[in-house]
Formats: structure tokens, sequence, C-alpha cells
């Protein structure tokens, strides 16, 4: 097959739609599930520690292909298999433990990603990078730091779960489709996190003009915002981690980058002067195609959501500061 040249920055060459996974635990699995379902790739080798259970698990995968849109090739990776991938996605790290919040994972996980980004590099990988470790604002941060890529071509799942979750909430609080719902939620992907009703809609109705017509609509948008902030612990507390949600997410950031759709997605990306902020990754929209982060796209926040959004930049950047001195 010939090389492929991307436009969007200059020398990268993609071989195929590879894409190779690192970490085969819940998340891991249940991304590289969707992928096969959907298609989206040709080539799918997993990397994990644990080479018994992997091999199990690319069985299983493989025995579903036959019904899936498209022949997928799924494999048992090695690090040499990023020389020509297109892309490389992250799912490995220590788990969130039940109490434990997002940020408290980072010490141990800095290291880890280090370790991951150093094999990657040294086996000539030229794509992109697209991170799901938690907590996955400041390691996206460090896959960027220790991979010398450009930021378009380092991508957090940010805050693609948490607006998804919030679209499907409001969804069912108006019984309409998630479809119907526009709104993102933004900032960290963690407890700092803010929805932004100011620029949301519902069927095409302004999520602010409800607002102002009932008093009551505040109180019940904010009560689905803690609710949507807050269900990672509910479901880790009831089976242990968050699966099927964040890896749908991450199949449909990949498709956008494979598909090259240019289309806008709430993901973790670096800032540089966006929101008056710079030197963070954080959730945002973004157009995402298959350069990586095309560009940011900078939401107005009323005075309130700025203020929310100035508190989880700042939780961020002051630990970013203390791990990256």
């Amino acid at each position: 097959m010939s090389d492929v040249t991307v436009s969007g920055f200059a020398g990268n060459k993609f071989v195929g739609n590879k894409v190779v996974l690192i970490g085969a635990g819940d998340v891991g699995v249940a991304y590289a599930y969707a992928l096969v379902n959907q298609g989206t790739v040709d080539h799918l080798a997993i990397i994990d520690i644990d080479e018994k259970k992997l091999m199990g698990n690319v069985m299983d995968l493989n025995h579903g292909v036959v019904w899936a849109p498209s022949r997928t090739r799924v494999t048992m990776g090695t690090y040499e298999d990023c020389a020509d991938a297109a892309m490389v996605v992250i799912c490995a790290g220590a788990a969130q433990k039940p109490g434990e919040t997002r940020l408290q994972l980072v010490d141990k996980n800095v290291s880890i990603m280090n370790s991951i980004v150093g094999q990657v590099m040294d086996n000539g990988f030229d794509g992109i990078f697209l991170v799901a470790s938690n907590p996955v604002d400041l390691l996206t941060y460090a896959v960027w730091k220790a991979s010398g890529l450009p930021q378009s071509r380092v991508i957090g799942s940010g805050t693609v779960l948490d607006s998804a979750r919030y679209r499907y909430m409001l969804a069912e609080m108006e019984d309409v489709a998630p479809t119907s719902v526009h709104a993102y939620i933004v900032g960290e992907h963690g407890d700092s996190e803010l929805p932004v009703v100011s620029s949301g809609n519902i069927a095409g109705v302004p999520m602010s003009r409800r607002s102002e017509e009932d008093p009551d609509y505040n109180s019940h948008i904010e009560f689905i915002f803690e609710k949507t902030r807050d269900a990672a612990y509910e479901i880790i507390d009831a089976k242990g981690s968050t699966s099927y949600g964040i890896g749908m997410g991450l199949a449909r950031i990949t498709r956008a980058i494979i598909q090259n759709q240019a289309v806008a997605l709430p993901v973790s990306a670096y800032l540089d002067g966006e929101y008056g902020k710079k030197d963070v990754y954080i959730g945002t929209p973004a157009i995402i195609d298959r350069s990586g982060i095309n560009r940011v796209i900078e939401l107005p926040l009323d005075a309130h959501e700025q203020e929310r959004f100035d508190k989880s930049y700042t939780t961020l950047d002051e630990i970013k500061k203390e791990i990256f001195k």
C-alpha cells in the first residue's frame, strides 16, 4: 500500500488507517469493541502487559468482525506497530479507585505516560496521540511534552464523555433524542468542569431563553449538571469503572480523525490564548480532522460561566506547574 500524505502538517505520512491501542483494560476493550463494530479502521493493534488476557480479547474481537460493516484486522501489537500508525490511543494507567478524584491519579500516571511515549517515539511514530488516561487534561499535557509533537497532534478525550452524559440527561428531561440537544461541558474533565448554558439549545430552542422564561429552569439544569459531574463516581462505585461511554466517545474522535470530518467535538485541547488562557490542555470544543486539532472553538461565556472556567483553568494550571517545574 502506498503512503498517503496528509495535509495539515508537513512531512507526516500514514499507511492506511492503522490505530495502535495501548492499554486493554475496561476502557481500552470498550473502545476496541466500538471501533470494530463501526468499521472505522483497517488495522487495530493492541498492546497490553497482560498478554494472555490480551490474546483472548483479540481472538474474541476478531470473531465478531464477520458482523461488522467492514473488515478490521485486530492483532496483538508491539511498539514497533507505531512506526506506520495513523494514531496511538493511550488507555493505560492506574485506575481510579472508589472515592478517588481524577486529579489524585496524576502522580502515578505521569511517569507511566513518559515511559509509554518514549517507546512509541523511539519506534518512529509520526501520527496523532489520543489520550484517555486520567486525569486526562494533565496527562495529555504530559504526552505532548514527552512526544515533542505539535500541540495539534496530541488530543485528550477531555469532556467528550461529560458532554455526552449532559446531552443524554437533558434529552431525557425534554423527551427528545440526544442528537437534538446541542450543549457542552467544558473545563477540567473532573470536579471543576462547567456547563455552557448560554450557548446551548434543545431542539433549536436556546437554553438561555428557557432560563429567562422559567424561574425553575436554572435549578433543573444545575441539578442535571451535578448528576453529570458526579456520574463517574456512581458508576465506579457500582461496577468498578466507566467504560462503554468513554469507549464510544474515543471511537467518535477516532472516526473524526480517520475520516477527516472537520467536526466540532469537546476534547482536551491546548490553549494558546483562547479564553484568555495559555499553556494548558483543557476541555473545549475543537474542530477535529485528519491533522488532529484543526482549531480550538472559543465558546462565548457569560460572566458566571467565565468565572467557573477561570477556576477550572487555575485548578489544572497550578497542578501542572507543580509537576512540570
